[in-house]
């Protein structure tokens, strides 16, 4: 039995949820977003704000889809409602960002700059030269973005210089001795 599926998702005020078919689609106020789930192995109802989702069988599949499918639509709920963000960190001398309108340009040791298009439905603040602020209201768009922005400078044990996620811990490691 799924520890998540069971608990239903509770649409909080000034959000509304439709089921169409295979696709439930939920809107608020920071936008919109839509899930299609996989209507052969799980069963989604609405009934008085709740969204309950349900398994047809006591499958292996059935089982774990119930469980992700209840994590998908809950992170649709909280999305358009309160939205995601992630705090972005650079450590090294010289690392700094800034906005060029839709544009994130770093600048992180290289002989250039790197210039990073920001997705639909993505925002980034610098509010500092060395911290970013990425939000949307999708929690995996939200999570990829940062992972690229990362991918340019991963941090490195020996001085810590790259660039962090959300306090991502880097385990530092000791340097050579004479």
């Amino acid at each position: 039995m799924s520890r998540v599926g069971k608990y239903p998702v509770i649409v909080p005020d000034g959000v509304s949820a439709s089921i169409n078919g295979n696709v439930v689609n939920v809107k608020g106020k920071l936008g919109e977003l839509s899930f299609a789930y996989d209507d052969s192995h799980v069963n989604v109802e609405l009934n008085d704000g709740k969204i309950v989702v349900t398994p047809h069988s006591q499958s292996r599949t059935a089982r774990t889809l119930w469980g992700t499918t209840r994590a998908q639509i809950n992170s649709l709920v909280k999305g358009v409602s309160a939205g995601y963000s992630k705090s972005i960190e650079l450590n090294g001398v010289g690392y700094k960002a800034r906005m060029e309108g839709k544009k994130l340009v770093l600048t992180l040791g290289f002989s250039h700059d790197v210039p990073f298009e920001t997705p639909n439905g993505i925002t980034i603040v610098c509010e500092t030269p060395t911290t970013l602020k990425v939000s949307g209201v999708d929690k995996q768009l939200v999570g990829q973005v940062a992972a690229e922005i990362r991918k340019y400078r991963k941090p490195e044990p020996y001085k810590g210089k790259g660039i962090r996620v959300d306090g991502e811990y880097v385990r530092r490691k000791e340097g050579k001795k004479k």
